[in-house]
This record gives C-alpha cells, structure tokens and sequence, in this order.
C-alpha cells in the first residue's frame, strides 16, 4: 500500500491574513520541490479522524517564489475550508506533490490582448499571472507585448484580498489594467470606484478597451453564474470557444449555489 507521504507534502503555513471574517490568505512552505506555471491549482488536504478531506485551489504565488500562496473562501458546511480555516502559523496541511490545470495565459496565438474576469477568490490565478510578468519585465524577458486587462467583482471592497497590490500594479505597468467593480454599494459607502456585477461591466469594458474576437483571450474565473453569464456575452460578441478559457470554483448543486 502506498503512503500517503509518497504523494503528499507536509506544507507548513508560513503567513496568514484574514481579508475579512470569511477571507484569508496563507502563505506554505511546500517542504519539497513544487514546479507550477501562473494559472494553475495545487490540491490541498486535512486529515481526518475518517478520511481525508481534498480539494483544489489556484496558485496566487508566481513560480520565482520560494512559498505558495493561496486565497480562501470560508464556506462554512463545505467540507475542507472550515477545516483550514482553522489552521495557523506554523500548522501543516497536505499538499499534492504536483500541480495541475490548463487555465494558463494563452501566449502562442495572434491574440495579443487578455481579459482576465474574476468574483473574489477567483483572482489568484491572475495574480499569479501579475506577479510573474511584473518580473519577467523587470528581467528583461517581457516587453509588453501582451496586454492584460483584468475585471474583478465582489460585493464588497473589503473581499477585494489584493486591491493594493494590482491597484499598483496597474500605475506602474503600462501593459496592465484593473477595475475593481462592488455589486453592493450599499453596504460598502466609502466605495468610490466602478460598482455593478462584473458580467453587467463587461461590454462597456470590451467597447472601451476594443477587445475583440480576432484580438483578446477571456479568461473567467469564480462564481459559476458569472462565468455562464459572460460566455454568453462574448459568444454572442462572436468569441470562438478557443478564445475563452474557464476555471469553476465550485459546480452548483440544484439546491444550492455554493
């Protein structure tokens, strides 16, 4: 019988923020090798008296650094995040020993420019994205050539985890947009920025930055309404399925979406 040390590493956290009451980011020391590309997912793991307990999570470290980064959602009768969200500094957790996902930046084609669209968590794999490009352009291995334009929902500010850091990456990367759009302004009165659902932005955002069919990749990750709701729109902006590419955080059940 195999181990389960033969798949798994024994990740140590590292750093822990806590976004809001139910948003966190941690930080892990994967205790071995673990070669990822910007856009993919480790699958993560607790041990339980019965079982244990998988799923996976998009990476929002980039490769060049020493520790993977992740950005969680409590979901609070799921069955692996109130388990880690219990965990803290120093606690361990299981991790598969290699990555996977197909949900990376499409850079072979003639489409220069990519619309990176996200809800919540569902902006870690772009910010894994960022952060690598960021250095590649500061080490001389991207000019700029490709564009990134990235929408990113939530219905609040506060469950925005990395506002800051892409707010700056977009004042100092002229190859790199961002808005931020709150469904709940209401709630959020301090909130200056775009309000509105992400999927209601998205037009006026395409129009503004003339994206089209023959020139952009979509990329959709998160909320499994929102990513039917903007393939809808781009299909009918005349987007062929090889220029969409979608990431599901979580399949809804007929009960229930979440």
């Amino acid at each position: 019988m195999t181990s389960a040390d033969d798949k798994f590493y024994h990740a140590r956290i590292t750093k822990r923020v806590d976004f809001a009451p139910d948003l966190w980011m941690i930080r892990v020391h994967p205790d071995g090798e673990f070669k990822f590309a910007p856009g993919q997912y480790a699958t993560l793991g607790v041990e339980g008296p019965d079982k244990r307990s998988e799923r996976p999570y998009s990476i929002a470290s980039s490769p060049d650094e020493n520790e993977i980064e992740f950005f969680f959602e409590l979901v609070p009768n799921g069955e692996l995040t109130p388990k880690l969200y219990q965990l803290q500094l120093g606690d361990e957790m299981l991790m598969r020993k290699s990555a996977k996902g197909r949900f990376t930046l499409e850079t072979g084609t003639a489409r220069k420019n990519h619309l990176l669209v996200s809800t919540v968590t569902g902006v870690a794999p772009f910010v894994s994205y960022l952060r690598k490009l960021s250095q590649d352009s500061k080490d001389g291995k991207f000019a700029g050539e490709h564009k990134l334009f990235l929408i990113n929902g939530a219905s609040r500010s506060w469950e925005f985890g990395y506002h800051d850091e892409l707010a700056q990456f977009a004042a100092t990367l002229p190859w790199f947009q961002y808005v931020p759009t709150v469904s709940r302004p209401w709630e959020d009165t301090t909130w200056k920025g775009e309000t509105g659902r992400v999927d209601d932005l998205l037009r006026k955002y395409a129009d503004m930055w003339n994206l089209a069919p023959d020139n952009c990749v979509l990329y959709l990750c998160g909320h499994p309404e929102m990513i039917e709701h903007s393939k809808g729109i781009f299909k009918r902006r005349g987007f062929p399925k090889e220029a969409m590419k979608e990431e599901i955080y979580w399949i809804p059940s007929k009960q229930a979406a979440s």
